[in-house]
């Protein structure tokens, strides 16, 4: 077996190997990295491991460092889960392995790995964060059938009040774009730059769209993007502005990924990343989502860390406080800037 570098030319055969997959998504394409560079600047390492000519393992990893430090390797940035995708556990370690040596050599002494498969022995599911996936039907109809009464309720409520959703791709970028970084600001967490949408686009193709609500007069409302691999739709972007609120186009929005993802035969909805109890898990396990393992792991050379206590720090508090009244000009501009460096 050979692990190397992989080359552009190899992009097919990469993409490939994650669409059969069975542990894929959408993150694991050639793309997610081609966007990191292309819209960040950032230095990625796609690990290929072969056998006898054909491809049998991957582990995409990115350079994320801010000014005058030397950062870490991260599988994958901007994401919940990248990781080694292989045919063997001893495939998966070797390419582990052959991550640390790459480390040692580039002297960038940390390598941070999410995943939804343990990465290595010693390997321990993330005790504050889940993975909320939801099985489907074959259908939209059966999808629907099996929600409760009020779930039924509050997705037909917007179209009875006619909101309308549209499902695309770059066309809908500025009326997305716009939702999000109000919704950004109003969280207090810096936006990603709108080169990064455009460059996703560009480089995930088809498997990345674009959704928007309309409220009845024709504003924008909600919006999101999903990323498509062979059997799983994921979903990494979701908003909506507080002042409709009392429309739900929230929950049109989600029902028509849902909906997209029955009809077009995908098995699963990854909703992304929850911790137990708080409001967006409850949101997601409303549609019938359950939790799943992430394991997110750290190592320091060939040393794995020690978890660390989940919360956030006084000075994240106080920092999401400020961000929160400044202008959302100013958060559109300083914001891409701090977000590139941010791995999660």
């Amino acid at each position: 077996m050979e692990i190397r570098l992989a080359q552009k030319q190899d992009k097919v055969r990469w993409d490939e190997y994650v669409l059969a997959h069975e542990d894929g998504v959408a993150y694991h394409q050639y793309g997610w990295l081609e966007a990191v560079r292309a819209a960040y600047g950032f230095r990625v390492y796609p690990l290929l491991a072969e056998k006898k000519g054909s491809c049998v393992g991957i582990l995409p990893l990115a350079h994320i460092r801010w000014p005058l430090t030397r950062g870490k390797l991260v599988s994958l940035p901007y994401c919940d889960l990248g990781g080694v995708l292989a045919d063997s556990a001893e495939i998966s370690e070797a390419l582990l392995e052959n991550a640390k040596a790459l480390g040692k050599n580039l002297s960038i002494p940390e390598i941070e790995i999410r995943s939804a498969l343990p990465v290595g022995p010693g390997t321990k599911p993330n005790s504050h964060k889940v993975r909320m996936v939801l099985t489907l039907p074959e259908s939209s109809e059966a999808l629907f059938a099996g929600f409760k009464a009020k779930l039924r309720s509050q997705v037909g409520k917007p179209r009875r009040e006619g909101l309308r959703s549209v499902l695309g791709g770059g066309e809908l970028l500025d009326d997305f774009y716009g939702i999000f970084t109000q919704n950004m600001r109003d969280l207090g967490s810096p936006v990603h730059g709108r080169t990064w949408f455009v460059e996703l686009l560009q480089h995930l193709g088809t498997s990345a769209r674009i959704g928007v609500v309309y409220m009845p007069g024709g504003e924008p409302a909600a919006a999101g993007v999903i990323l498509c691999n062979r059997k799983v739709v994921s979903i990494p972007w979701a908003s909506s502005l507080r002042r409709f609120n009392h429309a739900n186009p929230n929950m049109l929005l989600y029902w028509s990924f849902l909906a997209f993802a029955a009809d077009n035969g995908f098995h699963q909805f990854d909703f992304g990343r929850s911790t137990p109890g708080e409001g967006t898990f409850k949101f997601k396990q409303q549609w019938g989502a359950n939790p799943e393992p992430l394991y997110w792991q750290d190592f320091v050379g060939s040393t794995l860390k020690p978890a660390t206590p989940e919360g956030k720090s006084l000075l994240r508090t106080r920092m999401e406080d400020v961000w929160k009244r400044m202008p959302l000009g100013v958060c559109n501009f300083v914001g891409p800037h701090v977000r590139r460096c941010v791995s999660l």
